[in-house]
């Protein structure tokens, strides 16, 4: 073997990325209102660019059918597009995981929330004017802000300052959260004071706030009503049988018969545990569809949200205006830059929009017995069934179905919720999904009597003449992933519940 220096020529072939291909590509894992965030930042940094709101162009008419092929792009994107490196879905389909990277270097908006499918609100069920999703927000005033108010009209001097560093203290569901010991000697006053003053505290709206455990917190609520006697108190400060729904226990201890604990019990749940929680706090974020899914004769309308993707064009009549007039080099350079910018944001939101409806129509095809009879005929679908049905690869399905909903007949749901595993048939028959045995599993324990709480072995046994051939582990797991007690705890919930 020489060990001269010399020159060899070799051949290979690898995948080379642009940054606006890898641009692209992220574009696909954002959901609507992500993107909209990200063309008002193209926007303010491209005077090329124009973007206009979903009211302003006509709609075109929806998908149906069997074939659930994504709708064509406008009429007037080729005309909006001088090139780039790949067109179509393809330019998106790839696999981020073993590629190489080198860094050298819309359809027309419809009117209307659902984009012309005719769907109200966003459960697809909605009325006229769909749900009122703000009204679940809580209130703009915040709990400290409250209890300062009335601390300022309540409590005046050293009090004052001593009341505004307790409500300082106090979390978001109304619980004072530092020892009063310890409050008292950062302050340097005595003990006696402080506990004086969490005292006027305790009186103020909501009922219940500054209180130092959950007992406190009902004892309060129960002085308020005036229901707090020495039977109530002892009830108060036996929680864990509550709890635990030891009413015999309860009874002796506090010396009442079934008719007046029950009432006692009735009365308790009256309380509000987290007397804050009412007050403060950011509203609760309404969740926006990304997509809208219509029953449309045989087949199915499948269509993006045009009300939160503005209209993106390029500004050819400013770019003649600008590129007419005397440029030195570098200003041509930047306007061409410019104009490749644009360009290519309005071909990958068109590529983007296709992509997503081409996924989304798959997803349809695959669980159309969802759609028509509900989650009991989910069936078991991967991301490699739908990549392989629409011939992209397995990433570019993931990064799709990544933050976006979908809304239908039956409500909204995150388009992750239609993939799941499946659970072999104890006949022998098609699998079945995880989600629609969850689903009777839940069917099952809503139906059982309070006098015979179904163990999970009986579950298995209940799920297997229905054909569903699942072990006792899973049903257990499954249980409690919905957020279902033991059939101990059941039972004791029914018993506190008759109780009641």
């Amino acid at each position: 073997m020489s060990l001269a220096p010399r020159l060899d020529l070799r051949q290979s072939q690898s995948l080379v990325m642009t940054p606006q291909l890898q641009q692209a590509i992220k574009l696909l894992a954002l959901s609507n209102l992500e993107i909209e965030t990200f063309i008002a930042e193209e926007v303010e940094r491209n005077p090329l660019l124009d973007a206009q709101g979903g009211d302003d162009g006509p709609p075109e008419p929806a998908d149906s059918g069997d074939d659930f092929e994504p709708r064509d792009g406008p009429a007037d994107a080729s005309e909006l597009i001088l090139g780039g490196e790949a067109t179509g879905e393809a330019a998106l389909d790839v696999d981020l995981a073993t590629e190489a990277f080198h860094h050298d270097s819309v359809s027309d908006m419809i009117g209307g929330l659902d984009g012309g499918l005719g769907m109200n609100g966003v459960g697809g069920g909605g009325s006229e004017e769909g749900p009122d999703l703000d009204s679940l927000g809580t209130s703009d005033l915040s709990l400290a802000d409250h209890l300062l108010a009335q601390a300022g009209s309540g409590v005046s001097g050293p009090d004052l300052f001593i009341a505004q560093h307790l409500i300082d203290q106090i979390d978001e569901c109304g619980y004072l959260t530092v020892p009063l010991r310890e409050i008292a000697e950062r302050l340097g006053v005595p003990l006696a004071r402080v506990e004086a003053v969490l005292g006027i505290i305790q009186t103020f709206d909501p009922t219940g706030v500054g209180a130092r455990d959950l007992a406190e917190c009902l004892a309060l609520q129960a002085k308020e009503a005036d229901r707090y006697d020495p039977c109530m108190a002892r009830l108060i400060d036996n929680l864990e049988l509550v709890a635990r729904g030891d009413l015999g226990r309860l009874r002796r201890m506090c010396n009442v018969d079934d008719e007046d604990l029950a009432d006692m019990i009735r009365e308790l749940r009256n309380y509000d545990p987290k007397p804050g929680c009412r007050y403060g706090g950011d509203p609760v974020p309404a969740v926006t569809p990304d997509i809208f899914v219509a029953r449309r004769g045989t087949g199915w309308a499948v269509e993006i949200n045009a009300a939160t993707l503005p209209r993106v064009l390029v500004n050819r009549a400013y770019y003649a205006e600008v590129s007419g007039g005397k440029q030195d080099k570098a200003s041509k350079a930047w306007l061409s830059d410019m104009l490749a910018s644009a360009n290519w944001l309005v071909k990958a939101l068109d590529q983007r929009q296709r992509t997503i409806i081409k996924v989304a129509s798959e997803i349809v095809k695959q669980q159309e017995g969802f759609f028509l009879k509900g989650v009991a005929h989910l069936r078991p679908l991967t991301l490699r069934q739908v990549a392989d049905a629409i011939e992209m690869h397995e990433s570019t399905v993931s990064r799709v179905t990544s933050n976006k909903y979908l809304s239908c007949a039956r409500g909204l749901f995150e388009l992750k919720y239609f993939f799941t595993s499946a659970i072999q048939s104890a006949d022998g028959g098609e699998a079945v999904s995880a989600e629609a045995v969850k689903s009777a599993i839940r069917t099952l324990i809503a139906a059982e009597e309070p006098k015979k709480i179904l163990s999970d072995d009986t579950l298995v046994e209940m799920l297997n003449a229905k054909g569903f051939d699942i072990a006792r582990r899973t049903v257990a797991k499954y249980r409690e992933a919905m957020g279902i007690g033991s059939s101990v705890q059941r039972r004791r919930q029914k018993a506190l519940e008759g109780a009641g």
